[in-house]
């Protein structure tokens, strides 16, 4: 973080200043709302979560040497400078907005229902090539987690990749105003969030509204494959572009070879030329992430052959179709987090593996009243592609075990609790197997993940 005075950082919350005059005009180094992470001159934030307000830990961050802290209400008989405000979390937002327009740096946008993580990674690996990249990490892409992101930003950075997920009405509006893209790239309109957003038609007029606070020349980059994208016409005398698998769109694939785990290989159509690429992560999803890449590239002055370098350094995340060789399983670590369209997209990339596959599916969550029709449907996806063993877990993947139990060539097992699992995992596996794990992230998957890499299975 760089530039902004105490001063600054209470007028842009509208807080009121308390302490000492020589603090006033100091800047902080850093701003955090976990007292873990205080670090000398930063600015402590505390939130008001459902279980632990933030407010208790001010004694202890200011003692760990932060310049000043906000709060929501009056400090008497303390010897340290804080502002006083109305919301904590809403001066987050508006500190954030404040410092993201003093900013001299590109921002690029990413959002859609499915892909935006996998389109993030790809989007920075193309820029790294070019400029030093900062890009949001983890899930830190909401309300809180968009602002601790923006105050990362340093002297050196020469472009924010950033992604912002909602799942309400209104929350893409407040994202954008924060970030202000120059760039915004949408991936798809898919089902995710039904509960809150009804519809697909929801979603879109959801999706849109990042392109609200978008900056007056921005450009707009969308999968024109996806029925809806395709629709949006100018926006703000941005004219968007379109990439996706047909020839008509600006930037496409063609010759799309799948290498099975190794990744695909295709020739990208782009409109200044063409190149041949590997890219090195599984999934035929994947070519629509090198796509974006590519035209994110284009807009920021790649040359073709940073563009193809960019998209063959890219490393997998873990949680995101991350293969791991364990020595007795190969997994397909996939379970950061989940919906109808990603789970397809995930038993696509098993359908690639050679040997025994095996998918571990759990509960789909926010997919309104179509939760149990929707989880029935990937179930017979996953026999469909022949995937010789799906074990689901949970309440809701219930409904996975029956969409797959109607075809006598998949094997269906079911259990309540992914420790019923585990218990019985040595009995179910084989040495071998090639085994995908993925369900919303709240199942917490990733305890499989790693039960399954510490195990060796028993000969079948």
């Amino acid at each position: 973080m760089k530039h902004m005075t105490l001063k600054e950082i209470a007028v842009a919350c509208g807080g009121i200043y308390y302490g000492e005059d020589s603090y006033y005009h100091q800047e902080v180094t850093g701003v955090a709302i976990d007292s873990r992470k205080i670090e000398p001159g930063y600015l402590f934030v505390p939130i008001r979560g459902n279980r632990v307000d933030g407010h208790m830990f001010i004694p202890q961050v200011m003692e760990a040497g932060a310049l000043c802290t906000l709060s929501e209400h009056r400090m008497d008989g303390v010897s340290h400078p804080y502002i006083l405000v109305n919301s904590t979390e809403q001066a987050l937002k508006d500190i954030a907005e404040h410092y993201r327009k003093s900013l001299h740096i590109k921002v690029v946008g990413i959002t859609g229902s499915v892909g935006k993580t996998s389109t993030k990674e790809m989007i920075a690996s193309v820029l790294s090539q070019k400029y030093s990249v900062l890009k949001t990490e983890g899930n830190f892409n909401n309300e809180i987690g968009l602002p601790l992101t923006i105050f990362n930003i340093r002297e050196g950075h020469e472009i924010a990749v950033l992604e912002l997920g909602i799942s309400q009405f209104g929350e893409m509006e407040r994202l954008s105003r924060i970030a202000r893209p120059d760039i915004c790239v949408i991936t798809n309109i898919g089902v995710c969030h039904l509960e809150n957003l009804k519809s697909r038609e929801g979603i879109l007029k959801a999706k849109t509204e990042i392109f609200n606070y978008m900056q007056p020349k921005a450009d707009i980059i969308l999968n024109g494959d996806d029925d809806m994208l395709c629709t949006i016409t100018k926006i703000k005398k941005s004219e968007p572009m379109f990439f996706g698998l047909a020839a008509e769109r600006d930037a496409y694939a063609t010759e799309i070879r799948n290498l099975g785990l190794k990744g695909t290989a295709c020739i990208l159509i782009l409109p200044n030329g063409r190149i041949e690429v590997t890219i090195p992560i599984p999934g035929s999803h994947m070519v629509y992430n090198a796509l974006a890449g590519a035209c994110v590239g284009l807009k920021l002055g790649l040359t073709l052959d940073e563009i193809k370098a960019g998209i063959e350094a890219l490393t997998p995340v873990s949680g995101r179709n991350h293969i791991i060789e364990s020595g007795t399983y190969t997994l397909i670590d996939d379970c950061y987090n989940a919906n109808p369209v990603s789970m397809r997209a995930s038993i696509d990339v098993l359908s690639f593996a050679l040997g025994r596959k095996v998918a571990v599916l759990g509960d789909m969550f926010e997919l309104g009243k179509q939760e149990l029709e929707l989880h029935y449907e990937v179930g017979e996806y996953a026999a469909a592609k022949h995937i010789d063993l799906v074990i689901s877990i949970g309440n809701l993947a219930r409904e996975i075990a029956e969409g797959a139990s109607h075809h006598a060539s998949t094997q269906v097992l079911h259990f309540n609790t992914k420790e019923e699992f585990l218990a019985q995992k040595d009995s179910l596996l084989q040495t071998g197997d090639t085994i995908l794990i993925k369900a919303s992230h709240a199942m917490n998957f990733p305890a499989i993940v790693d039960a399954l890499q510490e195990s060796a299975p028993k000969e079948n």
